[in-house]
């Protein structure tokens, strides 16, 4: 998927490293990666869709072969929406259908919140509802306790403990406790070793949790839902289609309770055998439910 790769600057002082395929003046599809990955996330999706979709799957900033900020408030939420509007306005890119995992689907959440007139359809695959987030990281032990990775991850010495244990094993912790690393072909593994080995990338990745403003408490201890979460939140009137590996082990089923009342045209397909990696794990059902998502 490295054919095709190009580094485009962008009006908010970045330059992201850009997978396109596709005609370009077919209909065209975003795709934004979370952590610790790349554009090599879709890898399948794009080889499928950009047969008759023009396909946009950019490193983010602070990951694969873009630019790497150094502050921490180089990677606010805020940031990253503000890259992929540019993203598309570079590219003479109007309105597009966005999708998103991880990282990348926390933002696409915020994106169509707030760029409805770009936004025209959204896909979420394995990545929470800001609000349905926040309350159960409150609410809910379990996810709680499965969130506690976030405490560690803006730890400033994480980074320490990355390099002290070796990038081999940062990737066996972080990848095969959550995908079947079988999944994962040779030449893949290498190529996301050489991404976390670039100067500043590991601090640059982490620094998406440390910029975040979702609270985290610590497991058993009494804690306050922040104020916004009482506050009438918007909903989205695009179809939206949620897939979901259903055994993510850091990001439970109870983030799909609720979605139906923020989303006016959902629908939802639960991937039962797949778990947070769920576009390595099971592409072809992750590319099916997109394609049968753009025919309707």
């Amino acid at each position: 998927m490295n054919e095709g790769l190009e580094r485009i600057a962008l009006s908010t002082g970045v330059m992201l490293a850009v997978r396109m395929a596709g005609p370009r003046e077919a209909d065209p599809i975003l795709f934004l990666h979370g952590f610790p990955e790349s554009h090599r996330t879709w890898r399948h999706q794009v080889a499928d869709l950009s047969r008759d979709h023009f396909c946009v799957a950019p490193d983010q900033r602070g990951f694969g072969a873009s630019d790497k900020p150094g502050a921490v408030k180089a990677y606010k939420t805020d940031r990253i929406i503000e890259d992929l509007i540019a993203l598309a306005d570079q590219l003479g890119i109007g309105r597009f259908t966005l999708v998103g995992h991880d990282w990348g689907g926390a933002a696409s959440w915020l994106a169509a919140l707030r760029h409805p007139d770009r936004v025209v359809r959204l896909v979420i695959v394995n990545a929470p509802h800001p609000l349905i987030f926040q309350k159960s990281l409150i609410d809910d032990p379990e996810q709680r306790a499965a969130s506690q990775y976030i405490r560690a991850f803006r730890n400033p010495l994480m980074e320490t403990g990355v390099r002290a244990m070796g990038l081999e094993r940062f990737f066996e912790k972080s990848f095969g406790a959550h995908v079947d690393l079988a999944r994962i072909p040779e030449e893949e593994k290498q190529a996301y070793l050489r991404d976390w080995g670039r100067e500043g990338a590991l601090t640059a990745m982490l620094n998406w949790y440390r910029a975040s403003n979702i609270k985290v408490p610590k497991t058993g201890r009494r804690a306050m839902k922040p104020l916004w979460t009482h506050a009438p939140f918007p909903k989205l009137k695009m179809p939206v289609l949620v897939v979901w590996g259903m055994k993510d082990k850091a990001l439970l089923p109870v983030q799909l309770e609720g979605l139906d009342a923020l989303v006016d045209d959902l629908a939802l397909v639960r991937v039962e055998d797949a778990g947070h990696f769920v576009p390595w794990e099971k592409p072809d059902a992750v590319t099916g439910a997109i394609r049968d998502f753009l025919s309707t």
